[in-house]
């Protein structure tokens, strides 16, 4: 205890490091207040049948990531989630089309060109998803809860909901510029630990007036959530230490080299990524169940159905399909084989160049495997948990995307925290002086 305090007394000492501190709180004030503004136009009163629509399944995860203002029909509404997506089909391209190759290779200026391109996406995402949610305010809300439903309150709402996600990417922007941490990242967890009294509340009141169990079984629940919590942590830091060793190099009279180093490759190096695009694909026959209505097929209706096998079968699959591809994409072994033999490395008993790209392409490919299927089992515990009767809501914090957000950027923000104390040679947050992040794969 009186480590932390003197941690916290040092992290104040730093000036820049208190300012920045400072500031990323003062943007993610900013953001809360932002999501509990109502559209113009719209009866705040009349909003219970939308919380009751983000009260249980898919929804209720978008609801979560934007901190409950999607519920609150909120000018922040639509989140972060469109430049998420954008940020999805932008780094696709740079798989497939050579233009944004050659931006990848250009370094601080072709990022900031995708970075640009990020953002046209994003508009023309909130093209489409800014009046769908007028048409589903439309469809859910009594005509009472609007002032008028005309075509002024349409376009009007349409331009307001577009700069609110415009603005809260800009706040995300300004957080990793001059704050403290990745704030896209941290915009989406404080969204999510904004949703946690209210989840933990509800499963209070079913425990103890609903199905029963008491302090007993809730007592029984958050030990489970702790150590599902710990095994996400050991999930995100396990890594696997390759040796390498650089062979003795002589200028002039003098030896250098001949130190044996080792390349840390992670078990999950594609981090919440795979969750992320395999629950987008998840949308689309939630989304055609929710036009079909009575009417939809068998196939959207066993979609529709979070907790249901064959819906999380098909998660499950497409997470570990996504976590081979976004892991090839982000690990070169054919560029790390290059560097080595460039700078006089090799892997003892590996010949260097070609056979050294294979073998750390099957040391990846074998350490990828079971970090997938973790991924996946931690992906689709909500499903489980719900099952054996936890409250939907706090169900969510039992693994998928949620508790691994929450775990990732919890530990970069104390790695970034770690390193600012460490410089100055203040102790850090642990004793052994070193948090383990998620590295790159830190902006989600």
């Amino acid at each position: 205890m009186r480590r932390f305090i003197n941690t916290i007394k040092n992290i104040f000492k730093i000036e820049d490091l208190r300012t920045r501190i400072l500031l990323t709180l003062g943007f993610i004030l900013i953001y809360r207040l932002g999501a509990h503004i109502v559209l113009p136009g719209v009866n705040p009163n009349e909003l219970a049948a939308l919380e009751k629509q983000t009260a249980d399944g898919v929804l209720s995860l978008l609801d979560m990531f934007s901190g409950g203002a999607f519920s609150n029909a909120s000018i922040f509404a639509l989140g972060i989630m469109p430049y998420i997506s954008a940020s999805i089909i932008v780094q696709l391209l740079g798989i497939a089309v050579p233009y944004f190759q050659r931006l990848q290779r250009e370094g601080e200026s072709g990022r900031k060109k995708m970075n640009q391109i990020t953002r046209y996406i994003t508009v023309l995402i909130l093209l489409l998803q800014a009046p769908t949610y007028i048409a589903n305010l439309r469809s859910q809300l009594p005509p009472e809860a609007f002032i008028s439903f005309d075509t002024f309150f349409k376009i009007s709402s349409v331009i307001i909901l577009m700069a609110g996600t415009m603005f809260v990417m800009w706040l995300g922007e300004r957080i990793t510029d001059r704050g403290i941490g990745n704030g896209i990242s941290l915009i989406i967890m404080v969204g999510i630990i904004a949703r946690l009294p209210y989840a933990f509340f509800a499963e209070i009141l079913v425990r103890f007036e609903g199905v029963g169990g008491g302090l007993l079984i809730l007592f029984i629940e958050l030990v489970i959530l702790f150590l599902i919590f710990m095994v996400s942590i050991a999930l995100v830091q396990a890594v696997r230490r390759i040796p390498v060793q650089y062979a003795k190099r002589v200028v002039g009279n003098k030896q250098y080299g001949g130190v044996r180093q080792y390349i840390p490759l992670k078990v999950n190096a594609a981090g919440v990524m795979p969750i992320i695009f395999a629950q987008a694909l998840m949308f689309v026959p939630i989304m055609i169940a929710g036009f079909g209505g009575d009417n939809m097929g068998a196939f959207a209706t066993a979609f529709s159905n979070y907790t249901g096998f064959w819906y999380n079968l098909t998660f499950a699959i497409l997470i570990i399909v996504f976590t081979y591809f976004y892991t090839a994409v982000t690990i070169n072994p054919q560029q790390m084989a290059e560097d080595m033999k460039k700078n006089g490395g090799f892997i003892p008993g590996i010949k260097p160049g070609k056979k050294t790209a294979e073998f750390l392409d099957s040391i990846m490919s074998r350490i990828t495997l079971p970090g997938s299927i973790f991924l996946a089992i931690i992906a689709i515990l909500p499903a489980i948990v719900t099952l054996a009767g936890v409250n939907s809501q706090f169900a969510q914090f039992y693994g998928g995307t949620s508790l691994l957000i929450l775990v990732g950027v919890v530990l970069d923000t104390l790695q970034q925290i770690e390193s600012h104390l460490l410089m100055r040679h203040y102790d850090g947050l642990t004793k052994s002086g070193r948090i383990k992040g998620r590295g790159s794969a830190s902006a989600i």
